[in-house]
């Protein structure tokens, strides 16, 4: 945890638990398909339709509505995205049909676009540069442990209780976060300093950060779209042990992104290369190991952790390197973000037919190695501390 007085540990842990709540809400409707389209009454691909045209929405708004809302207040806007977030939420559990369903989860992407744009700006401000990665990292934290318990959780009690719970538990979630950050964020921090550029800006660097994070997110969404069946069909993993190693994934991924703080304020330039180091290893071992249980396993694990430290360390050098204003800056990173992995669900698809379930790890190899080399050549060639 950063070094800071109890209100900036507060407000840390406020917009940690909102990235927590955003990331659970997000990828919610995936263990509840079955449940939400009898309730509904409805075929299961159309509550499918419930991810992806959320996905969408983040893509298509997320720059727009950003650059809309540059001169609002950082706490005011936090705290009415928060606030657009529990009212989604909420009615979502409420819907008494699929199209309000629908139009809840239309609001609630809306949020999450403008919320990925200015979280982790204001996380940074909160404290001094020589910290500024961890608490990048603590923010990061919540969306990884969203990912190891959250998720999870929320799918347990949708199938024990009613999935109209799990939203409605996902909403009490947020509605905590609304509490803490408005009575812990300070009114003088997150207002206009993320309007200004970044403490060195550089449009090339910042492009190619872009180039980078839509290469990677593509080639590590590739494999994990069909981590599951590689690791059965490939990997001989029982199908009982799936979960558990997708937990020990996950909780790597959260060690991880805790580390890389660290990693991030002492060895900026270092930073992306290294953590997209780690990915590689793993991706490499699913690529020409993967039939041999253990390192499959290992594998699968080291791209978690990897794909989770490069998701943090881009939030800090975005920081850095942003030619504009960093908040639209960091909506452009965000939106580089799901468009990868839109593209790697659609290349892994793709790909599928063509090489087989042993070769997706492989197609996935070679597009994260594309934004390995991006990064490791740009920190080459760079003299002064400045990353990527």
């Amino acid at each position: 945890m950063p070094v800071g007085g109890t209100r900036t540990v507060l407000a840390l842990a406020g917009l940690t638990l909102s990235t927590f709540a955003f990331i659970t809400a997000e990828t919610l409707p995936i263990g509840l398909l079955p449940l939400i389209a009898g309730g509904l009454d409805v075929p299961v691909p159309s509550v499918g339709l419930l991810v992806s045209a959320y996905a969408v929405i983040v893509v298509v708004a997320t720059i727009p509505l950003t650059r809309a809302t540059q001169r609002v207040p950082r706490r005011l806007l936090l705290s009415t995205v928060l606030a657009v977030f529990v009212l989604g939420t909420v009615a979502s559990a409420a819907a008494p049909d699929y199209a309000v369903l629908l139009a809840a989860r239309v609001l609630t992407a809306l949020a999450h676009a403008v919320f990925w744009a200015i979280v982790v700006p204001i996380g940074a401000s909160l404290v001094g540069p020589a910290v500024r990665g961890r608490a990048i990292s603590t923010v990061y934290a919540g969306g990884s442990i969203a990912t190891v318990l959250g998720v999870p959780f929320a799918t347990w009690l949708g199938q024990a209780v009613d999935w109209r719970a799990a939203f409605l538990g996902t909403g009490l979630v947020g509605a905590v976060a609304f509490g803490v950050v408005v009575a812990a964020l300070p009114r003088s921090r997150g207002s206009r300093a993320e309007a200004a550029p970044g403490s060195a800006p550089d449009r090339r660097r910042y492009l190619l950060l872009v180039a980078v994070t839509v290469l990677t997110a593509t080639g590590a969404l590739t494999a994990f779209t069909y981590v599951s069946p590689f690791l059965t069909e490939i990997g001989g993993v029982p199908q009982a042990a799936v979960g558990g190693m997708l937990l020990l994934r996950g909780a790597a991924g959260l060690l991880a992104v805790l580390a890389v703080g660290r990693l991030v304020d002492r060895f900026p330039r270092a930073s992306v290369p290294a953590a997209l180091g780690v990915h590689a290893v793993g991706m490499l071992l699913l690529s020409f190991a993967g039939p041999v249980p253990v390192l499959a396993v290992v594998g699968s694990v080291l791209t978690g952790a990897g794909f989770a430290a490069f998701s943090a360390c881009i939030g800090a050098l975005v920081l850095v390197v942003a030619p504009g204003s960093v908040d639209v800056a960091t909506a452009g990173t965000s939106t580089a973000f799901n468009i990868g992995i839109a593209s790697g669900a659609f290349v892994g698809g793709a790909a599928l037919p063509v090489v087989g379930l042993a070769g997706i790890p492989v197609v996935g190899l070679v597009l994260s190695l594309g934004g390995l080399g991006l990064a490791a050549g740009a920190a080459r060639r760079r003299r002064t501390p400045i990353p990527v």
